[in-house]
C-alpha cells in the first residue's frame, strides 16, 4: 500500500516551491487514496512532480499542512526527534545567559513542526497540538521531546477553538510524568510571575509579551500606569519595577486580577501603589474619559478580536475605540503601548487604524517603536503568518 497523494491545481504549486507550508482545500484537484485525518500525504503538481509530504486534514481549509520540502523524506519519529532537537538547541541560545525559567520551546510551522506548540514553565511542559498531523503523531512527539527534555511533567492544553476547525476534540490533561501545580512559579529577568497552566489565557503566559514588558519598564519611572487588559498583571510589575509611581490594572476576570495581587506581593512591591479594575476595558476606560483620569503611560494588550477574516472589520472597530480612548486618557507627553495579536490584522492597516484613533482623539502623535513577540515566538521567512503580534510605542505630542 503505498502512500495516499494529493495532487493540486495546475498553477497551484507556487506557494508551495516558495516554501509555505498551507495547502488551502481550493488548491486541490484530487486526492488519491484515502488517508486518514493526520495521515502523511505525497504532494505532487498537476503534472505529478514530487513536491513534497504533509499531514492530511480533510476537515479543513488548510487540507496539508506540510512537514518537508523534500518528497524523499521520510516522517518517522526521527524526524520529530531532528526538528525537536533543532527548536530546542536554539532556546538554549537564548535563555543561557538570562534569568529565565519560562520559554517557548516549538512555535508551530516557523520551527516546521505545524500546529504544535511546546512552552516551558520552570520544571514543567505544556503543550498545544492543533492540526490533525501533530494529533496523529502525538504519542511519538511527546515521547520525544520527554527524551529530549527532562522535566516534571508534559501537560496537554489543546483546549482550542482552531481544533473544531480541524474536526477534534478539545483535550486536556497530563501527557507524561507528574500532574503540574496550581501555580508555576517563573522568573523573567528580576521579574518573577506566578502562573496557572491548568486554567490560564493560552499555554497559562503571554511569553510572547516578554521583551515588551520589560521595555516598557523603562517608560514607567515616575509615571502613572494604566495596564488594560491586564490579565495577571505582567505589565504593571514590570512597570512597578521600572519605578512606576502608580499602577492601574483593568481585567475583566477578577481571579486573573487575584493573582496580579499576589505577583505584586511576590516581586516585593507595594500593593498600595497599585489599583485592580474588575471590569470590561472599554466601559472602564469610558468611565476615566468621563471623570477626566489622565495617565502618563497606557498599556493594550487585547485578546484576539479577528478570527477570520470576516471579522477584520469589527476588529478594526474595536481597535479603534479602545486607542481612541486610550489617547483621550494621555497627559501631554504621554506614551502608549498598543497591540494586536490578530494575524490576520495587517500592520499597514494596525498603524492605520491607530492613526485614525489619534485623529478622531483630536492628539497627535509619533510612532517612536514597532514591537514583535519575543525572539522564541520566531517567524519563517516563508511564513509570514508566523508574525502575529505586532505592536506600536505611540508617543502623545
Amino acid at each position: 500500500m503505498g502512500m495516499a497523494s494529493v495532487i493540486l491545481k495546475s498553477g497551484r504549486e507556487k506557494a508551495l516551491r516558495r516554501r509555505h507550508p498551507w495547502i488551502f482545500s481550493g488548491a486541490i484537484a484530487a486526492v488519491e487514496g484515502s488517508p486518514k485525518s493526520g495521515e502523511t500525504v505525497e504532494i505532487l503538481a498537476q503534472e505529478r512532480t514530487r513536491l513534497a509530504r504533509g499531514a492530511y486534514s480533510p476537515r479543513s481549509q488548510i487540507t496539508v499542512r506540510v512537514w518537508t520540502f523534500n518528497p524523499d523524506e521520510e516522517i518517522t519519529p526521527a524526524f520529530f526527534r531532528e526538528r525537536l532537537k533543532r527548536a530546542i538547541a536554539y532556546r538554549r541560545t537564548l535563555t543561557e545567559s538570562k534569568d529565565l525559567t519560562a520559554v517557548r520551546l516549538v512555535h508551530s510551522e516557523s520551527d516546521g513542526l505545524p500546529g504544535l506548540i511546546v512552552d516551558r514553565y520552570g520544571n514543567f511542559l505544556v503543550c498545544q497540538f492543533m492540526a490533525a498531523g501533530s494529533e496523529y503523531w502525538k504519542q511519538e512527539i511527546v515521547a520525544q521531546i520527554k527524551d529530549l527534555i527532562p522535566c516534571a511533567g508534559i501537560y496537554e492544553r489543546s483546549d482550542l477553538d482552531v481544533r473544531e476547525k480541524e474536526g477534534l476534540p478539545r483535550s486536556t490533561g497530563v501527557l507524561a510524568g507528574d500532574a503540574p501545580p496550581d501555580l508555576i512559579e517563573i522568573q523573567e529577568g528580576e521579574c518573577r510571575f506566578l502562573v496557572d497552566i491548568l486554567h490560564g489565557h493560552k499555554t497559562g503566559f503571554y511569553l510572547d509579551q516578554r521583551d515588551n514588558r520589560a521595555l516598557a519598564a523603562e517608560y514607567a519611572r515616575g509615571r502613572e500606569v494604566l495596564n488594560g487588559f491586564a490579565y495577571t498583571g505582567g505589565f504593571g510589575v514590570c512597570a512597578l519595577k521600572g519605578g512606576a509611581a502608580r499602577v492601574t490594572n483593568v481585567e475583566s476576570s477578577s481571579d486573573a486580577l487575584t493573582l496580579a495581587m499576589r505577583n505584586v506581593e511576590l516581586n516585593g512591591l507595594n500593593a498600595a501603589q497599585v489599583e485592580n479594575v474588575a471590569g470590561d476595558v472599554f466601559q472602564v476606560l469610558r468611565q476615566y474619559r468621563d471623570s477626566r483620569r489622565e495617565f502618563d503611560l497606557i498599556v493594550l494588550d487585547p485578546p484576539k478580536f479577528a478570527e477570520s477574516m470576516s471579522q477584520i472589520e469589527s476588529a478594526g472597530r474595536g481597535y479603534k475605540d479602545i486607542n481612541l480612548l486610550a489617547f483621550k486618557l494621555l497627559r501631554s507627553g504621554g506614551v502608549l503601548f498598543t497591540f494586536s495579536c490578530s494575524g490576520l490584522l495587517a500592520p499597514e492597516l494596525f498603524q492605520k487604524i491607530v492613526a485614525g484613533a489619534a485623529l478622531d482623539a483630536g492628539r497627535e502623535a509619533q510612532i517612536i517603536q514597532r514591537l514583535a513577540q519575543a525572539p522564541d515566538h520566531p517567524t519563517l521567512l516563508s511564513f509570514p503568518e508566523g508574525s502575529y503580534l505586532k505592536g506600536l510605542v505611540c508617543r502623545v505630542l
